[in-house]
Parts: C-alpha cells; sequence; structure tokens
C-alpha cells in the first residue's frame, strides 16, 4: 500500500531528528517523560510523531501543560483513506493538520477514574466540543480508548483506535 512508503521515510527521518532530543531529555527512572518522548518511545505513535513534528506542535506537547491527549496509534491512522497523512503533511495542508492534531487534546491531565460513568462533552485545545462516553470503556466521538492512564510529566495519554476529526 503506497500509505506506508513515504509514511515510513517520514518516521525514520523523524526518529533520526528526534534521537539527538531525546538523549538530551533522558530522565532517570524516577522521572516520567513529556507526551512527546513517552509516545516515541512507545513505538506505535510513529504517524502521529511526524504529524506532530510536521504541524510544528512538538515544543507545546513537550510544554509545562497539563494535556490529555488522545492519541491514535499508528493503525489507527492506516485505517483513514489511502492518501490523506501524505495530503496532510503537506505545507500547504498545515492549518488542517494543527486543527485535527489539536482536536485530539484537551486541558489539564483527565484520568480515566474522574470521568468514569459519565457521558460528558469536551472542549478541546482546538475549539471544539468533543463527546466523550465513560459510561463503558471509554469512547471519544466514537473512537475507544483502548489504554488509559499513561502518566507522562506533562499530562496523560489516552491511546484510541481512530483518528477523530473535528
Amino acid at each position: 500500500m503506497t500509505f506506508w512508503k513515504p509514511v515510513a521515510a517520514l518516521a525514520a527521518a523523524a526518529a533520526m531528528s528526534v534521537s539527538p532530543a531525546f538523549a538530551d531529555h533522558h530522565k532517570s527512572a524516577k522521572q516520567k517523560s513529556d507526551i512527546v518522548d513517552t509516545a516515541i518511545a512507545a513505538g506505535s505513535f510513529n504517524t502521529l510523531v511526524v504529524a506532530v513534528q510536521a504541524a510544528g506542535l512538538e515544543a507545546t506537547l513537550r510544554s509545562e501543560g497539563p494535556f490529555t491527549v488522545f492519541a491514535p496509534t499508528d493503525d489507527a491512522f492506516a485505517k483513514l483513506p489511502e492518501g490523506t497523512v501524505e495530503t496532510l503533511l503537506k505545507p500547504e495542508n498545515k492549518d488542517k493538520l494543527v486543527s485535527i492534531l489539536t482536536y485530539h487534546v484537551i486541558p489539564g491531565a483527565v484520568m480515566s477514574s474522574d470521568i468514569a460513568g459519565k457521558t460528558l462533552d469536551v472542549k478541546t485545545v482546538e475549539g471544539s466540543t468533543a463527546s466523550v462516553d465513560a459510561t463503558d470503556g471509554v469512547k471519544i466521538d466514537g473512537a475507544s480508548v483502548i489504554q488509559a492512564d499513561i502518566k507522562t510529566s506533562n499530562g496523560v495519554i489516552h491511546v484510541i483506535d481512530a483518528v477523530i476529526m473535528p
């Protein structure tokens, strides 16, 4: 599938470009990594990391926060129609990419236990409202949280199985 060739090349380039930064941000075993370093270390968010870098959001997601990030996996990005990621990564589509990525972020650190049993609408960093249903697991705009409460130094990551759109 042609989707993976450009993404794999971009992911490899991103890995090379972030390796020195990762070394500089090396934490002792007792310190938590920030959202970006945690995503890089996990190895299943290569597309997300490349997109964050292309959108110019890396510094923000390394800042103090706190942020709650609903992080789509590489498999979630692969479910998008062929060519979508490549199109979004083009410089002329940066505003659209920023909009999509910031829709996956809410201010503050929200743990799954904070919302268990509730349905609510949350304001995203993008500015729109997303629907969260935590009555049976956790879903945001229909995407399921497949791993919750990954604590980082500047917030929390909840892994989701789909890319959500504003």
